[in-house]
């Protein structure tokens, strides 16, 4: 234990209710000036950002993480995120107000946290609480659908429920049942055996698996064709300066789009000039770490959340020169080479979108089909042809915790209701950096119906052997009945050709020499995304499962592609 860093634990403030929320506060000893504030607030209970609140404590500031109302030792009714009537705003506001007010404090306060506790923030940014000087927000999207609306995120989305919210809410209330994170973790993974990612329809969950949160979950089914975040158009309400923090394989990569609306949408000028992001190689809740899923993305990742913290809160807080002002306002780290690049704006410049072609003369199922990659564009070929059975879904390749990761794609090679369209291998190397989307012209024999496209780089096999090692560096998905937007839902005519695209994450990666290009269309990519049933029906109350037969052109009049943005 720091010894240089004292705790107060359980330190209660009354919000305008009266309703008293209760935050750990810690605090540099032997310190006697007065310090600013660094503020997050968490429904996982604030006794897991102990190590970042000492650290930053210790950095000379008065660290303090509050449980949100309703959750571990704050009293109150918790309402979940996508709850509109919850108290987010005021609760933040008035929390941001009392920690200037503590002992010892300058007035100037900073908030700080990521994934829910960076919605706490953009929720109560706009309420513009008088003492709040600047922000660090890392993982939560503008979109609370990000870029794939309509679609449940199946097994993340169902442990962040079961083992995550409902064991607190089960001791408040006494139910039965696991009653902590560690043992209802313990429960999915040893006992259940994740079996609730495959179970029909989701409405009908028992009630004792929700532990009393089963009409808030059925809520929840409802809203992913919604954006429920309350937080898409805030940024004209902001006027404090925000250090986004996001992670290529982060699910929620539309924290990105935060940045890009203050920039334009900001208060005042100086929120509008005064905003910074950084971009690297890590996932939801992994930033800061070189080693991601099953691969190692060298020093140059290695970056503690704590080392970008402090220059920031130092300068917008403390007043002191830390340079943090005087870098690029972009960082972002370029996979392939493992190396950060910065730019002047995002996306940066020089950066062209560029068409890659599908081609196949004969079938582009599975890796060893004929599929091709490259910049013609195709004249009279055949379209390739898959059967989606959602009863024999793709596959993700995750790690346990069910948060996107590269991994090895190979595993999935020999699927054929898996189109693969590859490049020959690379002659130079080719760099791309920014978003991506693959266009496709498809058919369907289902109403409504997913399709998948996920980048690969496939390196050369040892000895000759092909493939080596197949990265997925982006990836996305689209329900088609959304194809023309989300609030234009539209069923497919069954055999009917349509054109559709497919948002992807974006992506900085350098394809080395000798490796290639790929890109893998499916319709399933499984628990990551649920399953789509086929039947054009409301998916969390359909239990029933169809086969679809699908079809992608590839010709002169329907030339599928992904389109790339090339840099230079």
């Amino acid at each position: 234990m720091d010894a240089t860093v004292a705790v107060e634990r359980d330190v209660p403030a009354a919000m305008r209710d009266g309703t008293l929320l209760r935050a750990d506060v810690y605090r540099p000893v032997g310190v006697s000036e007065s310090l600013p504030a660094l503020v997050a607030r968490t429904p996982y209970n604030k006794a897991g950002m102990e190590e970042v609140c000492r650290t930053m404590a210790a950095q000379g500031y008065i660290a303090i993480v509050q449980d949100i109302r309703g959750r571990y030792a704050s009293d109150g009714e918790w309402r979940p995120m996508y709850d509109a009537t919850n108290l987010e705003p005021t609760d933040g506001y008035d929390t941001v107000e009392w920690a200037a007010r503590l002992p010892g404090c300058t007035g100037d306060v900073g908030t700080f946290g990521g994934s829910y506790a960076a919605l706490t923030q953009w929720r109560l940014a706009p309420t513009r609480p008088p003492q709040l000087r600047a922000m660090y927000a890392s993982g939560f999207p503008r979109l609370a659908y990000d870029r794939w609306p309509g679609i449940f995120r199946t097994d993340r989305h169902l442990q962040w429920h079961i083992t995550t919210t409902v064991p607190d809410y089960r001791r408040r209330q006494g139910l039965p049942g696991p009653t902590t994170v560690e043992e209802a973790r313990a429960h999915w993974e040893q006992h259940e055996r994740h079996k609730w990612v495959w179970f029909l329809p989701f409405d009908e969950i028992p009630a004792e698996v929700l532990g009393g949160l089963r009409p808030q979950f059925r809520a929840y089914l409802r809203k992913h064709a919604e954006d429920w975040s309350g937080v898409a158009h805030v940024h004209r309400e902001i006027e404090v300066p925000v250090y986004h923090q996001t992670g290529w394989y982060d699910r929620l990569i539309g924290a990105i789009d935060h940045y890009t609306a203050m920039v334009a949408q900001g208060r005042t000028e100086h929120a509008r000039r005064n905003q910074k992001l950084i971009i690297g190689p890590w996932t939801h809740s992994s930033g800061g770490t070189r080693q991601q899923g099953d691969r190692d993305f060298g020093p140059e990742a290695e970056v503690p959340v704590a080392d970008l913290m402090t220059p920031w809160f130092d300068y917008w807080l403390k007043g002191r020169a830390t340079g943090v002002m005087d870098e690029p306002p972009v960082r972002y780290f370029v996979m392939g080479v493992n190396r950060w690049e910065t730019a002047a704006q995002w996306p940066p410049a020089g950066v062209y979108p560029t068409p890659f072609y599908c081609h196949a003369e004969t079938a582009a199922n599975g890796f060893g089909g004929d599929g091709r990659l490259d910049r013609e564009r195709p004249g009279a070929e055949p379209p390739d042809r898959f059967v989606y059975d959602p009863r024999d879904p793709v596959m993700s390749v995750l790690p346990p915790v069910a948060q996107d990761a590269p991994g090895d794609h190979r595993v999935l090679f020999d699927r054929q209701d898996v189109l693969y369209y590859t490049s020959a291998p690379l002659a130079a190397p080719l760099k791309i950096v920014g978003p991506a989307e693959a266009r496709l012209f498809i058919a369907s024999s289902a109403p409504d119906t997913d399709f998948t496209a996920i980048l690969l780089d496939v390196a050369p096999g040892e000895a000759g052997e092909a493939p080596g090692y197949a990265q997925n560096l982006c990836s996305g998905i689209l329900r088609c009945r959304y194809r023309r937007g989300v609030d234009r839902p539209a069923l497919l005519r069954p055999g009917e050709s349509e054109e559709i695209t497919i948002p992807l994450t974006p992506v900085a990666h350098v394809f080395r020499p000798g490796h290639r290009i790929a890109v893998a269309v499916s319709s399933s990519n499984f628990p990551l995304f649920d399953r789509n049933h086929n039947t054009g029906r409301d998916y969390w109350s359909d239990a029933e499962l169809h086969v679809a037969d699908q079809t992608v052109f590839h010709d002169s009049e329907r030339p599928s592609q992904i389109v790339l943005p090339v840099v230079g």
